[in-house]
């Protein structure tokens, strides 16, 4: 079918930020929502706390079982966090930096409002509207209660939500698989080799920098005033759960970059910078070498010399919590950036099990990194499937 929808503004149907009206009993439990408990991957509440009326009363946010939440604050709105608030309570509580919508009853349904708000366009309009300054920007309600949103039927509202729902199902299984294999990768590890923050089975450790066939080389930034366009990564295709090869843009530089600076798939990238402490130093190797993309000053490139250490073992110990403490003792930070240099990377200490050992781990995970393969790409196609689904459920098209 396609109907072109008639659009109204979000405050005609629905109430924006509502008051709770009624004073609970001091000892009446409420369900309490920080704002981690809101996962924007999910589009979900995923946890909640039982609080007493008394100590959430004052100073936070209050909604009902059903209401939409929608963070307000950067970079929470712009990372999709935006979820119906599912209770085991009717009352809850929850961060000041929510938005509050409640579908009002007969004219909008709220899962409708929810997938609507997630739209792509819509939270792209929202982050051009924010106000402030720095990290403390944030959506006015204004945006919200003037959001121009299509309305047909509530029955056909309902419709279309229960496909969104069910195409979201989909995505939500691939990702659930997806951490499942994580944590067999995790289990195959522990049990070969024990935990290495106490290191039960005593392996020996080495320096980082004894196991590199070439020193560590710093990549190289684009130029604001440069001439040349050229690929080159983003820091986000090293800060995930893997290396992400889509992550990279076109920029400026003086000069066609050299070779030396391409991504290679024998090197080891590190981040080298990042806002967040949890983020810097993470590293991984590419899935395969990119000619024609550069890797930036903000990575670090290490060449193991894979006489002492495997590249499997090398990338899942250092994610580890092992050297993940080391990584953020040693970061230093300035005007909010934490870094790390060669020579901090050069000290860590890693535990070097038998390199037959190792090789075993590698050949093991090896299957399970296929698995890990097919199902990132069965949930790449299911995003854009949504995405798909999405445009078309509110221009009338489905």
């Amino acid at each position: 079918m396609s109907e072109k929808f008639p659009t109204a503004k979000l405050i005609d149907i629905a109430e924006l930020n509502p008051t709770l009206r009624k004073k609970l009993p001091a000892e009446e439990l409420v369900s309490f929502v920080p704002m981690a408990s809101l996962s924007a991957e999910s589009a979900s509440v995923e946890t909640t706390q039982d609080r007493p009326y008394a100590e959430v009363a004052k100073g936070f946010t209050p909604f009902l079982d059903g209401d939409v939440l929608v963070a307000k604050i950067t970079p929470c709105f712009e990372n999709g966090k935006i979820a119906q608030a599912r209770l085991p309570r009717s009352y809850g509580f929850g961060s000041t930096e929510f938005h509050v919508v409640r579908a009002r009853s007969g004219i909008a349904e709220s899962r409708y409002l929810h997938h609507y708000l997630r739209l792509e366009e819509v939270r792209a309009n929202g982050q051009r509207r924010m106000t402030g300054s720095g990290g403390q920007r944030r959506v006015p309600a204004s945006f919200l209660s003037d959001l121009a949103v299509p309305v047909p039927p509530l029955v056909e509202q309902s419709r279309i939500a229960a496909i969104l729902d069910q195409a979201e199902t989909l995505r939500t299984q691939r990702r659930t698989a997806l951490a499942l294999l994580d944590s067999l990768t995790q289990s195959l590890f522990l049990d070969m080799f024990g935990d290495p923050v106490v290191n039960p089975k005593g392996w020996d450790a080495m320096q980082f920098g004894n196991g590199i066939a070439t020193s560590l080389r710093n990549g190289l930034s684009p130029s604001t005033d440069g001439k040349v366009m050229a690929k080159v990564l983003t820091l986000s295709a090293i800060t995930g759960e893997s290396f992400n090869p889509d992550a990279w843009k076109l920029a400026p530089f003086h000069a066609e970059p050299p070779a030396q600076q391409a991504v290679d798939e024998n090197d080891f990238l590190v981040c080298r910078g990042n806002g967040n402490v949890k983020l810097v130093g993470k590293g991984y190797f590419p899935s395969k070498s990119f000619t024609d993309v550069t890797f930036p000053d903000t990575i670090i490139a290490a060449r193991i010399n894979g006489q002492s250490i495997k590249r499997e073992y090398l990338q899942f110990i250092w994610n580890s919590k092992a050297v993940r403490l080391q990584i953020e003792a040693l970061a230093r930070t300035t005007n909010g950036t934490f870094k790390v240099n060669q020579m901090m990377l050069e000290r860590i200490q890693i535990l070097v099990p038998p390199l037959p050992l190792q090789q075993t781990f590698a050949t093991r995970i090896a299957s399970i990194e296929a698995l890990k393969a097919t199902h990132r790409r069965t949930l790449a196609a299911l995003d854009a499937l949504f995405a798909s689904l999405q445009q078309r459920a509110f221009a009338g098209q489905l």
